[in-house]
């Protein structure tokens, strides 16, 4: 606590000073032992030991058997979670700064209102040096010389004894300020236990939830690396099956390429032979000599007839080059695999993935007849 910031900056030291010695649970200045938190806040022991048994009820306490574990709590003043060993708050460190200057700030009061039991008739001390009125001790609006010593019940208010003889409680019902003062601070002691515990309850579901997302997204991540294996499995199912229809379509085209060249190269062949047979022809008719020319005429004709008889070499049948039974219409396919939903729809889904899986059944017993009636 920053004692020094405070004091200058409230006129009244002592005021301000008992406020920093207040306890946030009891409101009452501070009983000793004060234990120190690790969040650097205090509380009176017994706020502390009623703070950690709400929010830890199964620990065992100190005068029973010393528990092998500890608990937690959150501080009422910064909700610092504070964990705490097997020995619970008795565990915790005393502040002795603090009730060292509880002390001397009791020795300042007592020394304050010694002073003015002596002070002559009718003279007060200065503000910065009059006794502090103490939260149990204030006095009455109605009668300035009387402290509020007793509790109307039918109000609800703290009042004094003149006002419950002479004043506005004559009718009312009281109670003695202490027994009403205990009842009260017991029932918000409780209340900040239970918040307390409300709390860490909250606390404790956010902390679920959190690792709900986590382990959410963590098994989101799981599910889609499994079903990318699996559809890269029927990816290069597909890859397969179009690889081997290719190299089946580029053996196809190699044959027919291959009988094309041969007849090319046969009728090229042909070509070259009827050329040279009329360049031997015409060769032939300027030739002067009767009996020369006579010698190799007959069986230049008889070449040249044969050769015009047309030629014997084959030929492709008509469409040869047509390639269109390498056609596949995969429509139905395609609409088969929209129509699968792989089983994983809420309502009725077993169903359906039933009947998807007969209509592929009669689907590809459809096309493997096809194939079938291709082949023969």
């Amino acid at each position: 606590m920053d004692y020094k910031s405070s004091l200058i900056q409230d006129g009244n030291p002592m005021e301000n000073l008992e406020k920093q010695l207040i306890c946030p649970i009891c409101l009452e200045m501070f009983t000793k032992p004060v234990v120190i938190l690790p969040c650097q806040h205090n509380l009176c022991r017994k706020c502390a030991s009623d703070i950690f048994q709400a929010a830890n009820p199964y620990w065992t306490n100190r005068g029973g058997s010393v528990s092998m574990s500890g608990g937690r709590f959150r501080c009422p003043s910064c909700r610092h979670e504070v964990v705490m060993d097997r020995h619970g708050v008795y565990g915790l460190q005393r502040n002795l700064l603090v009730e060292n200057i509880i002390d001397i700030y009791k020795q300042e009061c007592s020394r304050s209102e010694s002073v003015t039991k002596h002070l002559p008739a009718g003279s007060d001390l200065p503000k910065e040096s009059r006794p502090l009125q103490k939260g149990s001790h204030p006095m009455c609006k109605e009668h300035e010389d009387e402290k509020i010593n007793i509790y109307c019940l039918t109000c609800e208010v703290p009042t004094c004894s003149m006002c419950k003889v002479f004043g506005a409680h004559q009718a009312c019902e009281v109670a003695p300020l202490q027994s009403v003062f205990q009842g009260q601070k017991t029932e918000l002691s409780n209340c900040i236990s239970m918040l307390v515990a409300g709390n860490d309850r909250v606390q404790t579901i956010i902390t679920q939830l959190e690792d709900s997302c986590r382990v959410t997204k963590e098994n989101s991540h799981q599910v889609k690396e499994q079903l990318s294996q699996k559809f890269d499995v029927l990816y290069t199912i597909l890859d397969e099956k179009k690889s081997e229809l290719l190299q089946q379509i580029t053996q196809e085209q190699e044959e027919k390429l291959s009988f094309i060249e041969a007849l090319i190269q046969q009728y090229r062949e042909q070509l070259e032979k009827s050329t040279k047979l009329v360049e031997t022809a015409i060769q032939s008719l300027d030739e002067p000599g009767g009996a020369i020319f006579l010698l190799s005429a007959k069986q230049l004709i008889k070449s040249i007839v044969e050769a015009s008889k047309g030629c014997q070499l084959g030929k492709t049948e008509q469409g040869f080059e047509n390639m269109d039974y390498f056609t596949l219409n995969l429509e139905h396919i395609a609409d088969t695999l929209r129509a699968i939903d792989f089983g994983t729809g809420k309502g009725g889904g077993g169903a359906i993935y039933e009947e998807e899986e007969e209509f592929i059944e009669e689907e590809e017993q459809e096309e493997e007849e096809s194939t079938e009636g291709k082949e023969e």
